[in-house]
């Protein structure tokens, strides 16, 4: 890689780590040692294929799926299933209101399929088309409005009504 090539990586890297992590959070349902791993595995494809950004109209649309696949591909693999506490640490919960909500959020997150999970981020986090989210998991427009509705009727039944108890405080 040039020097040019390398320093635009770097700028790259450096305005994309941010929201990257964001996204890799909700995915990983609030566990950050795994969102920080998925990141630096996105940079690190991303710096491989960095000479090729040139074809790609959209190097952060890219980055963005590689975190999705990176992340779908660790949940296929049978030691991602391990998990050091199922108890929330207390400090979480103190931040007030939006924090419990946002705790109780990502739990109901994480209890859902990764494929499930992967949709609702792109889609509501990301803020994603139906037909970008399907490029994205290699799927159809149709299977993802089929998945998108499921999982959200999961979500919902999975949170009842302590998210109305939490919004209304």
């Amino acid at each position: 890689m040039r020097k040019g090539e390398t320093e635009a990586y770097l700028d790259f890297a450096a305005v994309r780590a941010a929201p990257l992590y964001r996204s890799a959070c909700l995915l990983a349902s609030g566990d950050t040692h795994l969102a920080e791993d998925l990141v630096q595995e996105t940079l690190g494809r991303m710096f491989v294929v960095w000479g090729r950004m040139a074809k790609v109209g959209n190097p952060a649309a890219y980055a963005q799926t590689v975190l999705v696949r990176a992340f779908l591909t660790h949940q296929r693999r049978r030691s991602s299933k391990e998990r050091p506490s199922a108890v929330l640490p207390d400090s979480a919960a103190r931040g007030g209101d939006d924090a419990t909500l946002r705790v109780t959020l990502l739990d109901a997150l994480g209890r859902l399929a990764p494929k499930d999970r992967a949709v609702l981020v792109l889609r509501y986090w990301e803020d994603r088309s139906i037909e970008e989210t399907a490029a994205a998991l290699h799927s159809t427009p149709g299977a993802i409005r089929t998945r998108t509705v499921r999982a959200l009727a999961r979500l919902r039944a999975d949170l009842g009504g302590s998210l109305a108890e939490l919004i209304a405080r």
